[in-house]
């Protein structure tokens, strides 16, 4: 039997849900009485007056702006906004509008890097949500997150009533719960949120790569609002998240693609087939995943993103048409065949 690893071997593959760097920018300001959610310059205000910075990539809003589809794309743990860019600029190029928020806690938040517990990061999505759907009252608007945020948008999905959504896409999304983890990470993820909330775990040392794009992980390394640590306290929270979107697969109803990259070191297949295992059965058509062989965790951001943004374009302009057209589109028993062991 393998000895457990040491303390950083055991919590840094957490870490590493995406890179990271420095806390940044003083745009949050203290929260305030409630109020309703808004538009602000450059940012996105909650009803607790917490302001999100914001990014939009596609046709200006307004009356015929001729956008096809809006989206609201959560970035991952660590990253922030602009991670989303490479898709929406593809898709802004097809007529599809794309909104992207600096997450509670992360980017130009002046609290990046502290865990804000996942029912801010809900309410935040889902009063975004509701501003776009306001904004954008005859256009299709979808839900796409990725690593951390496409747990977000699990939860999302299946515990609240979203309405407004016609479809959610999850890329490569952050199942990696306790149920999947061997009972000693369990432990020591325990113990050392409890001692040490505060510990900061650098996510450089573990080896794994994000992308197999060497110019991408370059520009993350220099920039400053990519954070390379992470908190104890807030790996332990974001697990708490994972739980929650792991518990949440046979609630996801709606309409879905589910993209993941044969290659990812940082969401491993276990934790992924347990998710394709809980979800619910669909019509054909209701439901498309896709697998690539070559594909890493941010599958938007390495060397074969051309055919994910290419898939991503066709299912949001017709998410009941045929194959995407990568051809990478698979059944969920076909997925569960090549990504889980003891299918084989």
């Amino acid at each position: 039997m393998k000895a457990p690893r040491p303390l950083t071997r055991v919590l840094l593959p957490l870490a590493l849900l995406q890179l990271s760097c420095l806390p940044a920018g003083a745009l949050a300001e203290p929260p305030d009485a409630q109020r309703a959610p808004g538009w602000e310059a450059g940012h996105i205000r909650a009803a607790d007056g917490y302001r999100l910075p914001y990014r939009r990539w596609g046709p200006e809003p307004g009356a015929g702006d001729g956008s096809e589809a809006v989206v609201l794309a959560l970035h991952g743990l660590n990253d922030y906004s602009k991670g989303m860019a490479y898709a929406a600029r593809y898709l802004a190029r097809h007529g599809i509008a794309t909104y992207a928020y600096d997450q509670r806690g992360w980017g130009a938040n002046e609290d990046a890097g502290l865990w804000a517990g996942v029912d801010p990061l809900l309410d935040d999505a889902a009063a975004v949500i509701d501003l776009l759907a306001e904004r954008y009252p005859s256009t299709p608007l979808y839900l796409m997150g990725h690593s951390m945020g496409g747990a977000v948008a699990m939860v999302l999905m299946a515990e609240r009533s979203a309405d407004p959504v016609s479809g959610v896409v999850l890329l490569a999304p952050a199942v990696w719960g306790r149920e999947a983890m061997p009972w000693y990470q369990r432990s020591v993820l325990r113990l050392t949120a409890r001692l040490l909330p505060g510990l900061e775990l650098s996510s450089e040392v573990a080896g794994a790569q994000p992308t197999d794009d060497p110019e991408i992980r370059a520009m993350m390394r220099e920039d400053p609002l990519i954070r390379r640590t992470v908190r104890a306290d807030t790996l332990a929270g974001v697990t708490d998240l994972m739980d929650r979107a792991l518990a949440a697969a046979p609630g996801l109803t709606s309409r879905a693609l589910i993209l993941y990259g044969e290659q990812d070191e940082v969401i491993p297949p276990g934790p992924t087939c347990l998710m394709l295992r809980r979800l619910p059965e669909h019509p054909s058509g209701r439901q498309r995943l896709a697998l690539y062989p070559e594909g890493y965790h941010m599958l938007t951001r390495d060397l074969q993103r051309e055919r994910v943004h290419a898939d991503l374009a066709a299912w949001l302009l017709d998410p009941d048409g045929d194959d995407l057209p990568s051809g990478m589109g698979v059944t969920r028993s076909e997925a569960i065949q090549r990504l889980c062991p003891a299918s084989r």
